[in-house]
C-alpha cells in the first residue's frame, strides 16, 4: 500500500511520515520510507530511497541558483532517474506492507513538474493525503478552497486524494472545523449568505462539489500526539480493499 503525503511547507508531511511509520511498525506492519524532497535537511525516519543521494538543493545553491530555481532545477536534473525511482518504489511496495512517500515542501513543484506527476502515474493505486494546517482556514471560503484543492490534486496526480487537517493539537476546536469540512452541503448553504466576492466565488464552486467530490472523508491528524492515526490506517485499508470508495 503506497501513501503519498502532499502539502505546503510546514503542513507536517515529514513529521507525519516518520511518526505514522513508527505507529505502523509498532502495530506489526513492515514500512518502507521514500524521501522525494531534494531540499530536506533532516528526516525523522531512515529512508529506503532518498533522492538526496543523487542531488540536493544545496549543491545547486552553491552553483549560483536562487532558492526557487534550485528546487525546480533539481527535479529537472533528476528526470533521467525517474524510471529507476519508480521501479524501486514498486519493488519496495512488494516487499513491505506500507510505503510512505514524503514529497517536497514546495507542493507546486511536485504537482506542476512532470517528475512528480509521471512518478505517481506509474505507481499501483497509491492514496494521496493532502495535508493543510488550521492557519489557512481564516474565513468560510477557505473551507471551499480546501475541498476544491484536494479535488484538483486528485485530478492532477490521478489518485484518490483525502483532505487531512493537520496539527489538530494546536488548541483550536476541531468541532468548529468539522461542520464545514465534513458536510459540503452545509458549507454551501452558509456560503450563500456571504456578500463578498470571495464568498460568491466559493458558493459557485461549492455548489458543484456534490457532483465532483471523490467519495472520501476528511481526516483530522496530529503527528505530535498521534491523533487520527487509527482513522488513517483504516482509510488506507479501505482504499486497498474497495478501490477508492472512502465514505
Amino acid at each position: 500500500m503506497i501513501l503519498i503525503f502532499v502539502g505546503t511547507a510546514g503542513s507536517g508531511k515529514t513529521t507525519l511520515t516518520g511518526e505514522f511509520g513508527k505507529y505502523l511498525e509498532e502495530n506489526g506492519y513492515s514500512v518502507g520510507y521514500v524521501n522525494l524532497d531534494t531540499g530536506a535537511e533532516k528526516l525523522p525516519y531512515k529512508p529506503d530511497l532518498d533522492v538526496r543521494e543523487d542531488l540536493t538543493v544545496w549543491e545547486l545553491l552553491k552553483k549560483g541558483y536562487g532558492p526557487n530555481g534550485a528546487i525546480v532545477e533539481s527535479y529537472e536534473l533528476l528526470m533521467p532517474q525517474l524510471m529507476d525511482y519508480t521501479e524501486r518504489i514498486i519493488r519496495l511496495n512488494g516487499e513491505r506492507d506500507y510505503v510512505l512517500l514524503d514529497t517536497p515542501g514546495q507542493v507546486e513543484v511536485f504537482l506542476f513538474h512532470e517528475f512528480g506527476v509521471k512518478l505517481v502515474e506509474s505507481l499501483p493505486e497509491p492514496l494521496s493525503v493532502y495535508l493543510f494546517g488550521p492557519e489557512i482556514l481564516r474565513g468560510i471560503h477557505d473551507f471551499c478552497f480546501v475541498h476544491v484543492f484536494a479535488t484538483l490534486i486528485g485530478l492532477r496526480l490521478g489518485t484518490v486524494t483525502v483532505p487531512a487537517l493537520s496539527k489538530v493539537d494546536s488548541g483550536d476546536s476541531v468541532e468548529d472545523y468539522r461542520k464545514f469540512l465534513d458536510n459540503p452541503d452545509y458549507l454551501t448553504a452558509r456560503l450563500k449568505f456571504e456578500a463578498s466576492t470571495q464568498g460568491l466565488l466559493a458558493y459557485n464552486l461549492c455548489s458543484a462539489l456534490s457532483e465532483v467530490l471523490a467519495p472520501v472523508r476528511t481526516l483530522y491528524l496530529s503527528a505530535k500526539k498521534r491523533v487520527g492515526f487509527e482513522d488513517l490506517e483504516t482509510l488506507a485499508h479501505e482504499h486497498r480493499c474497495t478501490c477508492g470508495d472512502l465514505t
